[in-house]
């Protein structure tokens, strides 16, 4: 027999798990004046609740179960918002919102006048939208259930600080994945924020900013990527508290693997062993020829990256100079060449061997991530919008028992993490690092360590961290 959704059960640590409200199969009813149909109201209770119950169940009964015999498409757009979800098409949200009401204050009169839309239901339930805004609300719906049943759903009982550090202490294969964030300390910038590196190379007049990084671009026009190389050049030798904390699970035998979505080469300089250390989208550790592949050290071309000039390959430069005989001899990036050659403006030219977009990411990804997800215990992303696949589906990847904590400035609403630690990457690995007792291998540390911070919960799972002001000395 299936148990409603609404109803109260325990797992198997005894914990309770949320109790809905509504009740099932949700009978929308209708405004009596204007005709227009009532929304109950949704919680995230009920959200959680029909999740679970569409993982745990087959579609059919799914659908069954939260919907009575007869429907209409204002019904489809029900079962979306209980989903968690909601329309993108504006001429379909407007056609819904002039067919339901969201007067609040009607909510109390649901109960009443459901049992007049229960009679609608024995005759026939006539459909308000048009045929193809239906259509439409039946791929969201679609959708909705596709990104529910590929996407975990939170630990009922991990939702706190102290949980974290718990299972840190006697976690023994972590798997930590990393973003831009982690370097911003540092004075690199990310990439996707309001004041990252595509909102700053926007003047560049590119459909879209990143095609900066774009394989076709690059090999077509080289000088649209080493025109603003430059301004993503990693410091040497410099890596944040936060680096230097991955290494300090390293030391203590827990890391499994470091997956960074970065191309800085820092965690090299903090320390973090090659063999635990996978460069998800390449680095600028090396740079290759696009001819001929020949492989140097990232650093030979640093200079030619501060000067705005293209590294050449010695061993193509010859061939090149037939190619393009009119190109200048310092070989910067505003050359004259003939352009009308059938010989792409890349040849010869090196390249820093990060994964641009339009390449395969390097075999090593693909070879450790599907050991590594089948033996962590542990998943922390960190500084990360987890916008970019493959490497965002990391998350879906790991066993859904395996405890997945973001620590990032900002919420990643399109994954499902147990814990959600917001602020600075640095100010909460110092935070983590205290209460867990133990010391960041880094030279700020001294001075970390006697900061206090403020942890402000924002909502179940979800915590804000910040320095706490310091009290003027009197």
């Amino acid at each position: 027999m299936l148990k409603r959704p609404q109803e109260e059960e325990s797992d198997n640590n005894g914990t309770k798990k949320l109790k809905a409200r509504l009740t099932y199969p949700c009978i929308l009813g209708k405004d009596k004046v204007t005709g227009k149909f009532i929304f109950p109201a949704i919680t995230k209770d009920d959200v959680m609740n029909a999740r679970l119950f569409l993982k745990n169940n087959d579609l059919k009964t799914f659908l069954e179960y939260f919907l009575p015999v007869e429907v209409n498409s204002i019904y489809i757009y029900f079962m979306i918002k209980l989903l968690g979800f909601d329309v993108k098409d504006k001429e379909l949200f407007m056609a819904l919102n002039s067919n339901i009401t969201s007067n609040k204050e009607r909510s109390t009169s649901i109960e009443v006048s459901a049992v007049q839309a229960k009679v609608e239901h024995e005759g026939e339930l006539t459909d308000p939208l048009e045929k193809k805004h239906a259509v439409k609300l039946i791929k969201d719906l679609q959708k909705a259930i596709n990104k529910v049943l590929s996407t975990r759903l939170r630990l009922p009982n991990f939702n706190t600080i102290d949980h974290f550090t718990a299972t840190l202490r006697n976690a023994k294969k972590i798997l930590v994945l990393t973003g831009a964030g982690v370097s911003t300390s540092l004075g690199i910038p990310d990439f996707r924020s309001s004041e990252g590196f595509y909102s700053k190379i926007r003047h560049l007049g590119l459909e879209d900013p990143q095609d900066v990084f774009n394989l076709d671009i690059f090999l077509q026009d080289p000088s649209v990527f080493y025109n603003i190389a430059h301004m993503v050049l990693p410091p040497e030798n410099m890596y944040s508290p936060l680096h230097s904390f991955i290494k300090m699970l390293q030391d203590k035998g827990k890391l499994l693997r470091n997956y960074t979505q970065n191309i800085d080469n820092l965690e090299s300089y903090a320390g973090i062993d090659p063999d635990k250390l996978v460069q998800c989208h390449g680095s600028f550790a090396t740079a290759s020829c696009v001819t001929c592949h020949w492989q140097i050290p990232g650093e030979k071309i640093f200079d030619n990256i501060r000067n705005l000039e293209l590294p050449l390959c010695p061993y193509c430069y010859q061939k090149r100079k037939q190619y393009f005989p009119m190109s200048n001899a310092n070989n910067t990036i505003q050359t004259n060449a003939n352009f009308n050659s059938p010989i792409l403006k890349s040849y010869g030219v090196l390249k820093p061997d990060m994964t641009f977009f339009g390449e395969a990411l390097p075999s090593r990804f693909h070879k450790t991530i599907r050991k590594d997800i089948l033996e962590c215990d542990l998943l922390i992303c960190i500084g990360t919008s987890l916008k970019v696949a493959p490497v965002s589906e990391i998350v879906n990847m790991v066993p859904s028992h395996v405890p997945q904590i973001l620590i990032n400035r900002d919420m990643v609403t399109h994954a499902e993490f147990d814990l959600n630690l917001l602020g600075f990457c640095d100010d909460v690995a110092s935070l983590v690092a205290k209460k867990c007792h133990w010391d960041i291998p880094h030279k700020k540390w001294q001075d970390l360590k006697k900061i206090d911070y403020n942890c402000t919960e924002i909502d179940i799972g979800t915590y804000k961290i910040k320095k706490q002001p310091r009290k003027k000395q009197q």
